[in-house]
């Protein structure tokens, strides 16, 4: 194994490659910069009904996100009534404000149509109007308003378990997002991560999932696990898992608690990630002094080598959206860079020119994005970039930055960032710009997040 001070691959990486051919009490930072060149468904049901103007009779959305950026949208929303009303509506105000898009303003409760005049005076752009009733079974019934033009944009009324009171508040975040913004929200989704515990040196990982607001924190595992990967079109985790002497990839079901092992590997296993259709997975295999990237049908466990560069280090693979390219990193030219291939494998070009040397490569599911990490000057940094290579720019800096994941609408990117020393890793989101960064609270440390798709 040889070891230069230049070289730095990414966290998906360096984690593993430690587990492999370092020791324990190797600072993990210093293996970073010396590098190494060796919900399932609503319980109870959802019913859904549209309230008097259909969204599809709305008008489509006039403010972009990139508008909402420089002016957050003014938008009034009550109180949904006392109880479980309540709690949606902070969960909503939440959602809503969290994204640094809308600013929240108070609202008078009513069910009917609004007085706009006096939203109109506070300069309020949109207004809800709802309220939640019942016990055990609620209903919810949510009007969406254009202050400015005094007409309805959206009328739903839900019926559901008491117990999805959450999940109904993200949802209409959701709609809200998309009437006023024109795409897809993210609130309804979660987070697959690794808790952590314990020292820096010999910490507890475990496999964990939460809502993307940080609620409903669950650990799914008791063994060491590093490494998750959201399956993009269903309710699975597919994860490194050091629960015996041999590292293996397992894929978790969330709504059985189910896991079964995908394929052993002659060689090290290293951080899995999924093909868009959730059929493949994209795995690096450690062998000798370097690692090579393989493709793995999941249900029949046929492995496919895709890349043979001669004791280089592949690794941190991403699908394209559609399917026909993958993102990775690779040593291959003397230092670790980006690269691009073809999802069969061969013909790999170099993607990355800036200074210093890059690590993990994530591919936005809009497809017009990379995000990557990168070291320059000892700083770890988060940045995006076009496909192309071009547009390269930087969004946040810190002791380390690493494992981005973008949320479903391509917009926002989490993260993980630690302090010096290798404490407090937590995780954090960020938009595409290097707007609005945020913590997101777990109940130990967290690292390598994963975002699940919206939730179905």
């Amino acid at each position: 194994m040889v070891s230069t001070h230049e070289h730095y691959i990414g966290d998906r990486a360096a984690e593993a490659l430690a587990e492999a051919y370092v020791p324990r009490r190797l600072n993990r930072r210093a293996l970073l910069e010396g590098g190494v060149v060796a919900g399932a468904g609503l319980v109870g049901g959802l019913s859904v009904a549209p309230l008097a103007a259909r969204a599809a009779d709305a008008p489509a959305a006039e403010i972009t996100v990139d508008q909402a950026r420089t002016a957050p949208i003014p938008i009034a929303i009550p109180s949904f009534g006392g109880g479980v009303g309540q709690n949606i509506t902070q969960v909503l105000t939440n959602d809503l404000s969290g994204t640094g898009l809308f600013k929240v303003l108070p609202g008078s409760s009513m069910s009917g149509t609004p007085d706009f005049a006096p939203y109109k005076a506070m300069g309020a752009h949109a207004a809800v109007t709802g309220t939640a009733s019942g016990s055990g079974t609620i209903r919810l019934e949510f009007r969406l308003w254009d202050v400015l033009a005094g007409k309805q944009i959206q009328g739903t009324a839900y019926t559901t378990s008491e117990a999805n009171w959450r999940r109904i508040a993200h949802i209409i975040g959701d709609v809200i997002y998309q009437r006023m913004l024109g795409e897809k929200g993210y609130f309804d989704t979660r987070i697959g991560f690794i808790s952590r515990s314990g020292s820096v040196h010999q910490p507890r990982m475990r496999l964990a999932v939460m809502d993307q607001d940080g609620a409903n924190c669950r650990i799914l595992s008791s063994s060491q696990t590093k490494l998750p990967a959201f399956s993009p079109v269903r309710d699975q985790i597919a994860f490194l898992s050091y629960s015996s002497t041999v590292p293996r990839i397992y894929v978790f079901d969330l709504a059985t608690g189910r896991q079964h092992i995908i394929s052993d590997f002659n060689g090290v296993p290293l951080g899995p990630h999924y093909s868009p259709d959730g059929n493949t997975l994209l795995v690096p295999v450690a062998r000798g002094s370097g690692s090579e990237l393989y493709s793995v049908n999941i249900a029949s466990g046929a492995k496919r080598q895709l890349t043979s560069s001669g004791g280089a280090i592949n690794v941190s693979p991403s699908f394209s959206p559609d399917g026909s390219q993958i993102v990775f990193n690779s040593d291959r030219g003397g230092a670790p860079e980006l690269y691009i291939m073809s999802a069969g494998g061969g013909n790999a070009r170099r993607l990355s020119y800036g200074s210093g040397h890059y690590g993990d490569s994530v591919w936005s599911p809009r497809g017009d994005l990379i995000g990557f990490t990168r070291i320059s000057g000892g700083a770890f940094s988060l940045g995006v970039m076009n496909p192309d290579g071009t547009g390269e720019r930087i969004m946040t800096q810190g002791y380390t930055v690493e494992s981005p994941s973008f949320c479903p609408n391509g917009r926002v990117l989490a993260f993980c960032r630690s302090a010096s020393g290798g404490a407090a890793y937590g995780i954090r989101t960020i938009d595409i710009t290097g707007f609005h960064e945020r913590g997101i609270p777990t109940p130990e440390g967290g690292s390598s997040p994963t975002w699940s798709p919206l939730n179905v």
